[in-house]
């Protein structure tokens, strides 16, 4: 019985001239939104190649100078895109891809796409991600709203029970006959994904398709719940046009009103300072220190390397004092760096953490950390990269500030060349597995599975006492 309903609800569908039409212009807006994404995608993997490979000669070619001198000249670092970050840009456009490693200094990010765009733009900005998340949705909802209240409107659900067909049946039935309506629009979508994700790949396909599948089953189960939850609406409803009213009302608050509440709640839980306050933070305490932290004193410095040396002139030290009270420097910035970006990427995950508590009230906020996460494109991943870029500047300094120390005395004039900058290894970076990603975003699972937990039941129990007139 159930295969016939399935079938029958298929074929309304396919009919339906509301399904062609909203399935043209989704699907066309999904293919579009994958096929710019990827575009994007693959100039910005060019361009991150040809910025490395320039950086790298830049800094290989600066002539001979002192160590300290090359390490105030620096070297960029870029963070590199993963497969999936044509499906979802998250933070990327707002966080940057590129930042300037110095010494003395831990820099913010550069090259945020949205500092250049318009507002217009901004707001204009499609994305695949964008497209599953909003407008699949809407398009369930206008498949399945009358599914059951339609039935009841046009006294053929009481025809249909009393042939003994079972509630439970029916409800099935039209739920696989919607879905796999929209297979017709979303298969060809994820196979083209996924060819993308295979010819688009910078690093191993297998890891791309094993993040891309589990970004399926992600949507799906979204899906899933739209559909439970648009047939329980249908079948509380006393008419079409009240389960339509209901169920748009409900996608207007997950996919416009959550966001922007979360957004707002989150900064007043957990308050982060402005760009300004930050920058002065750290000037004030890297010039004067904090308790706990004390600058370096080059007085007592001296005194020490001479005691340990046995000297009693800077002069006659194996190490250059200079080299060794520049690292010093380095390792007192470095505590303060901690101190201060440590708490400021900590108020950052707390307050994804209320993001995706309040994915209890709309499941497009657990859906889109996980869709974000699995692309590589949150905050999570990119404090991954910042952090993994900070190591790199800080292994930099030692081993220029160390050249120095130990292979110059205090008072003589030396430079370094082409063979000490050769020495320094490029940023080899790694991005987070698979694991290491659901690890991060096991709140958000957990909520998703609730949500469709809940649907079916909810779903199951209205049709049960769902009025056949």
């Amino acid at each position: 019985m159930i295969k016939h309903i399935v079938r029958k609800e298929f074929t309304d569908v396919i009919r339906d001239g509301r399904f062609r039409w909203c399935a043209a212009l989704v699907g066309a807006l999904l293919l579009v939104s994958l096929g710019h994404g990827w575009v994007q995608a693959r100039q910005a993997q060019q361009e991150l190649a040809a910025a490395q490979a320039t950086a790298r000669e830049h800094w290989e070619s600066q002539g001979e100078k002192n160590p300290h001198s090359a390490a105030h000249y620096g070297i960029y670092a870029f963070k590199p895109r993963l497969a999936l970050s044509f499906v979802d840009a998250g933070v990327d456009p707002y966080t940057g891809t590129s930042v300037w490693l110095e010494a003395h200094r831990q820099n913010d990010f550069l090259l945020r796409p949205a500092q250049d765009a318009t507002a217009a733009q901004r707001i204009g900005a499609l994305t695949a991600a964008q497209v599953l998340q909003h407008l699949v949705p809407l398009l369930i909802i206008l498949l399945t709203f009358g599914a059951l209240a339609g039935e009841r409107e046009q006294g053929t659900l009481r025809q249909i029970l009393a042939a003994g067909v079972a509630r439970s049946d029916l409800a099935l039935g039209k739920a696989l006959g919607i879905a796999g309506a929209l297979a017709l629009l979303l298969v060809p979508a994820a196979v083209l994904g996924a060819a993308a994700v295979v010819v688009g790949s910078p690093g191993p396909a297998a890891s791309a398709m094993a993040r891309g599948a589990v970004l399926t089953g992600i949507y799906l189960a979204y899906f899933a719940v739209f559909v439970g939850l648009s047939l329980a609406v249908s079948a509380w409803a006393r008419s079409a046009r009240t389960a339509l009213v209901v169920l748009l009302a409900v996608w207007v608050v997950n996919g416009l009103v959550a966001p922007r509440v979360a957004v707002d709640l989150s900064r007043w839980i957990h308050p982060t300072p402005s760009a300004v306050e930050f920058a002065r933070t750290l000037e004030r305490e890297t010039a004067a220190g904090v308790e706990g932290i004390e600058r370096p004193d080059r007085a007592a410095l001296t005194e020490r390397l001479l005691a340990e040396h046995g000297v009693e002139r800077v002069e006659d030290l194996p190490v250059n004092e200079v080299g060794v009270y520049l690292q010093e420097s380095e390792e007192f910035g470095n505590r303060i760096f901690d101190r201060n970006y440590g708490a400021l990427w900590d108020t950052f995950e707390r307050q994804g953490f209320v993001h995706e508590a309040l994915a209890l009230a709309a499941p497009l906020l657990a859906v889109r950390a996980l869709s974000m996460g699995l692309a590589g494109t949150d905050v999570e991943q990119h404090r991954h990269f910042a952090t993994a870029a900070e190591t790199y500047r800080r292994d930099l300094m030692r081993q220029m500030n160390g050249d120095l120390a130990e292979n110059s005395r205090t008072g003589e004039l030396y430079t370094a060349g082409p063979d000490l900058w050769a020495e320094v290894p490029p940023l080899q970076y790694d991005a987070p597995t698979l694991g290491w990603v659901l690890n991060n975003r096991i709140l958000s699972l957990l909520v998703l599975g609730l949500w469709l937990a809940g649907t079916i039941l909810i779903a199951t129990a209205t049709v049960r006492r769902a009025e056949v007139a």
